[in-house]
């Protein structure tokens, strides 16, 4: 080998083992950035304490229970400190978490696929979330390792139990913000007391418009919980996720949060259940909610509703991770969807952006409407809101729209009135079923009282279903999703699936006043190269109500993509 060569190899060689030198320090340093130490339990006897299982679909745990309502709803009772609390859920709901975290999942691998996607993914969640325990209080953090301590093995390949509920908790934030797809998570939740109340006292409706599989929404929990320190509280949740996104506590004040446009977070921070939590645990009136929120840093913007019978008013607090604000009116009525309304914000690129181009600010103009059409709000009419489906002026927006206050993807759906400590929580489908009214009072006093078969809900004050179950709308929405599934499935698969004109036309009828039904059709023509059929029904979607500028933008480019081919 000639001198040259001979010093060109000995350079890459030497310029090789530098770069495997410095790969082999940063896989050091990867591995121990992002490994989480696990919270130092002082008194581990709760874990000591049994499981029994008294009865069909009820179980105790020392004094907390979790018992499975005729209404098809879970209720549980929870009590202690953080660890002792997240041992009860933990041990209480070990195959409901075990449930819903398949459901969550098989939700994460239909939206990514790609294995290899997901696999570095699941490395960036982790080195990003590195400091995510920085920012979250001992007493949570005690609890969210205490449920971990029961959570299934199925999923230890993608995270140690603790490390993945952890994360869970920061899941809505990330989604939120790396998704977000115009506001996915489009709740929309009001208030209104004195003029604007039947009685005066204050009610407050929402919807919590998250949607991850109907899995997902099948075993929603009733929670009512006594901290050791802090107020009694009762929330709406899931196995498995101890955050809070819709609540009250015994103080009457009341907890929902919005999702807001957001910009991509750069580093980890609270998560807004978290700090919902904290306010619905800590604070009796509007002030010190707003005190919690300011100390608070989070990932993603949010507005929180919160109404406290102590201040007779509500307000809005709007977060983002740079800025907390409180807004109030000088009415007698609160309006929430996922846009801030503050002077702080009029000049606000990112709010301005949100305003023009998602859904919040038409649902915004029909919420008032419908609230005005209501001049004396009760928990019924409440209810009504909250399922409406119709677009501005009662115009047929279709089902399904996001512009609709009720898009059918509901978690679920809650009225609550502070000053009689009530709270309505919707049964399936969505918010559609019949809502159970729940005395906070009085299930804190006989939480001892209670055994399987004890109906710890206000039966007299039951919200019937929605009559749109007992129509034929109802059973052309179920062959809108039927039919919508399979063309989906055609469309995405690698192979030539045909869906014959019959079905198309049935499609169409089933509902015809929404723009996706065409844009779904007019992407499955694009499949499979027939242009001509694509951009006619492309176009029949953009004579629709289309939820977002960002859709109809969408739409416009695939209009032309196809018009090239």
């Amino acid at each position: 080998m000639k001198p040259k060569l001979k010093k060109i190899a000995k350079k890459t060689l030497k310029t090789f083992y530098v770069f495997c030198a410095l790969l082999f320090v940063f896989c050091i340093y990867f591995i121990f950035a992002i490994i989480i130490k696990e919270p130092k339990i002082k008194d581990r006897s709760a874990e000591n304490v049994p499981r029994l299982n008294p009865s069909p679909n009820f179980y105790t745990v020392g004094n907390n229970w979790l018992k499975k309502s005729d209404s098809g709803l879970w209720e549980m009772y929870v009590e202690g400190d953080g660890f002792e609390r997240g041992v009860a859920i933990g041990k209480l709901t070990k195959e409901l978490a075990e449930k819903q975290e398949t459901a969550f999942v098989k939700q994460i691998k239909q939206i990514v696929p790609s294995k290899s996607y997901l696999n570095f993914l699941k490395y960036f969640v982790a080195y990003f979330n590195r400091h995510l325990p920085d920012n979250i209080t001992e007493e949570y953090l005690e609890e969210i390792y205490g449920v971990s301590l029961y959570a299934s093995d199925k999923f230890d390949d993608m995270a140690p139990k603790y490390y993945r509920l952890l994360n869970y908790h920061a899941a809505h934030d990330i989604g939120h913000a790396l998704q977000d797809k115009n506001m996915t998570v489009g709740c929309t939740s009001f208030a209104a007391w004195k003029e604007k109340s039947e009685n005066g006292n204050l009610i407050i409706g929402r919807n919590f418009d998250f949607y991850s599989g109907d899995e997902f929404a099948e075993n929603k929990i009733v929670c009512f919980c006594k901290p050791k320190t802090g107020y009694k509280f009762a929330y709406i949740t899931w196995a498995g996720f101890t955050g809070v996104v819709s609540g009250m506590n015994d103080q009457g004040l009341t907890v929902t949060i919005n999702a807001a446009k957001s910009e991509i977070p750069t580093s980890a921070a609270t998560p807004i259940s978290i700090v919902a939590k904290e306010i619905l645990q800590y604070s009796k009136n509007i002030n010190e909610a707003f005190e919690i929120a300011k100390k608070r840093t989070t990932f993603v913007s949010e507005s929180i509703l919160i109404s406290s019978v102590n201040d007779n008013s509500a307000a809005i607090i709007e977060k983002t991770p740079s800025k907390t604000n409180l807004y109030t009116e000088k009415r007698d009525v609160l309006i929430c969807a996922n846009h801030y309304k503050s002077d702080l914000f009029k000049s606000d690129f990112g709010n301005n952006k949100n305003i023009v181009e998602s859904s919040s600010f038409y649902r915004g103009i029909r919420l008032e409407q419908l609230v005005q059409r209501n001049p004396k709000m009760n928990y019924l009419n409440a209810a009504g809101i909250l399922r409406d489906q119709k677009g501005i002026n009662d115009k047929n927006i279709g089902f399904t729209n996001e512009k609709g206050i009720n898009e059918l993807i509901a978690h679920h759906s809650v009225i609550m009135e502070p000053a009689n400590e009530l709270m309505w929580v919707s049964t399936q489908p969505f918010q559609l079923g019949k809502f159970y009214c729940y005395d906070l009072t009085k299930v804190f006093s006989e939480s001892n009282l209670v055994k399987g078969n004890k109906v710890i809900y206000e039966s007299d004050k039951t919200i019937p279903e929605d009559p749109f179950l007992h129509t034929k709308d109802y059973i052309y929405y179920l062959q809108f999703v039927r039919i919508k599934n399979y063309i989906h499935y055609c469309t995405k698969s690698p192979y030539d699936f045909k869906v014959d004109q019959s079905m198309i036309d049935k499609f169409v009828s089933s509902n015809p006043e929404n723009y996706s039904t065409y844009w779904i059709i007019g992407d499955y023509f694009k499949k499979i190269k027939d242009m001509q059929k694509a951009i006619f029904y492309y176009n029949l979607a953009l004579t629709k109500e289309v939820a977002t500028d960002k859709e109809a933008n969408k739409i416009k480019e695939l209009i032309s993509e196809c018009k090239k081919k």
